[in-house]
């Protein structure tokens, strides 16, 4: 071989291997920072890992908050229309979080299938959902229900 190609080979080559190695800890480093979302189904059919953080999310199911008196910890279930998920939280609920609002929880899932969260997340306006909890619901055909419960609140505020 002639040693120009011979060279160029050999840097070719190097810098093949730099790119993937670059790759390979880039990939390796996000790997633990990403949070995939999992529907209430998904929790209950055992797609969702447990003790890995995840997203949950869905609507806050009616008559399902319990707040303990002692403590800042708050129990709640979130469906998605098919299937309900326990969601535990210790700490300060945000404003907007309320009975059949749509919420996203992110923590992680135990043995008992019990969602605890560490951090939760409320939407921000009257008309905003999360994609991925619309998504959900969409699918369930919950999203309707919802609106309809949006629009009944929102006849209900103006009287």
């Amino acid at each position: 071989m002639n040693p120009v190609r011979k060279k160029r080979l050999i840097i070719v080559l190097a810098i093949l291997a730099g790119m993937a190695a670059t790759v390979g800890l880039a990939v390796f480093a996000l790997s633990e920072n990403i949070n995939l979302f999992y529907t209430p189904s998904e929790i209950v059919a055992g797609k969702a890992p447990q003790d890995t953080r995840i997203r949950a999310g869905g609507l806050v199911r009616e008559g399902s908050v319990q707040r303990n008196e002692d403590a800042l910890t708050v129990r709640f279930v979130v469906t998605d229309g098919d299937a309900d998920v326990t969601i535990e939280y210790k700490g300060i609920l945000p404003d907007l979080f309320r009975e059949g609002q749509g919420i996203v929880a992110l923590g992680r899932l135990n043995a008992a299938g019990v969602l605890v969260a560490d951090e939760v997340l409320a939407k921000h306006d009257e008309n905003y959902m999360p994609p991925e909890v619309g998504d959900a619901l969409e699918k369930t055909g919950m999203l309707k229900h919802y609106e309809a419960g949006q629009e009944a609140r929102e006849q209900e505020a103006k009287q």
